[in-house]
């Protein structure tokens, strides 16, 4: 799995100060099961060490210009930028993680400003507006993000389920296999967009008769744009409650009472979603439900990154 990741947050001291902002989830956690594609198109512009720009609107058009004295460096900047992205696009990418609040890399988070001196407002930087372009469907994070446990977790599980379905995508796969696909994906995709999640149940039986490819092409898009969505607690309450309904049959009264109290508890943020995961997994051993047990829902990334054990990893 590979991700393209500003240069600095892997350590690498290309900020314009000599510096770097190395970001430890991103190498020593995430690192475990990716492969990095470092870019930085302001080194690459203008080297390292080097003054420091930022975003003007100007006749209203974006423009790159220096802090110290307005020299208008906004043709470099750009024609590095498409270098950048011409360089990752090389690459099987499954996301991207940017610097925030940087001129090139900032998503929604680069400040602009007018030239009169005052900050206008928020914007995407040169290379993020690119990239976001050229990647519409493609997980996108910016590292002062990912210290919130609910973007976090969000971010991880989207870049997960895009590499499972550009691997499914590779293996050629027929009918059958887009349907166990469709199959094993129902609670993430649930927990996402209900919406969506029945369209592409339409999709997938192919009423109309269209082509594999066309069948294919059409849930491929559905598929990553229902991934995209935060989850909520609302709709991920609903998840297990629907999961906990498998074990009507099975379950003793003692058992159900704990498994609905976990659920309860988790839409009131007393305990983290792992609780009542854990416990439905537990269940689906004990009673060898294989449809649950093989749901991504309940292990939609290596649970070793401890994703869902934080109490605020739902919103």
């Amino acid at each position: 799995m590979k991700i393209a990741v500003s240069a600095c947050l892997l350590g690498e001291k290309i900020r314009y100060d000599g510096g770097h902002k190395h970001e430890p989830f991103i190498t020593d956690q995430l690192g475990q099961f990716a492969t990095f594609i470092p870019f930085c198109p302001e080194h690459l512009a203008f080297g390292t060490p080097r003054p420091s720009v930022h975003l003007l609107r100007y006749e209203n058009e974006i423009h790159i210009q220096l802090n110290k004295d307005g020299i208008d460096l906004t043709e470099p900047l750009i024609q590095s930028s498409r270098d950048e992205l011409s360089k990752i696009s090389q690459e099987p990418l499954c996301g991207i993680v940017f610097k925030s609040k940087s001129p090139s890399c900032g998503m929604k988070s680069a400040k602009i400003y007018l030239d009169n001196g005052f900050c206008e407002g928020k914007e995407d930087g040169i290379f993020a507006s690119m990239c976001r372009e050229r990647y519409p469907l493609l997980p996108m994070e910016e590292e002062g993000r990912l210290q919130d446990a609910w973007l976090r977790e969000n971010f991880i599980m989207h870049v997960f389920a895009y590499d499972t379905y550009e691997r499914f995508k590779a293996s050629n796969p027929a009918i059958g296999d887009l349907v166990r696909f469709h199959t094993v994906h129902k609670f993430m995709l649930q927990s996402k967009d209900e919406k969506i999640y029945r369209e592409l149940g339409n999709i997938v039986a192919n009423r109309d008769d269209i082509s594999l490819e066309t069948q294919l092409a059409m849930y491929e898009l559905g598929f990553k744009t229902a991934i995209s969505a935060k989850s909520s607690i609302k709709r991920t309450r609903n998840v297990l409650e629907h999961m906990a309904g498998f074990f009507k049959n099975e379950l003793s009264k003692s058992e159900k009472e704990i498994l609905h109290e976990h659920i309860h508890d988790y839409a009131d943020k007393i305990i983290p979603l792992i609780v009542p995961l854990s416990t439905i997994a537990l269940y689906a051993q004990k009673y060898d439900l294989r449809y649950l047990l093989e749901q991504t829902f309940l292990n939609p990334y290596p649970k070793t990154l401890a994703l869902r054990s934080h109490i605020n990893a739902g919103k």
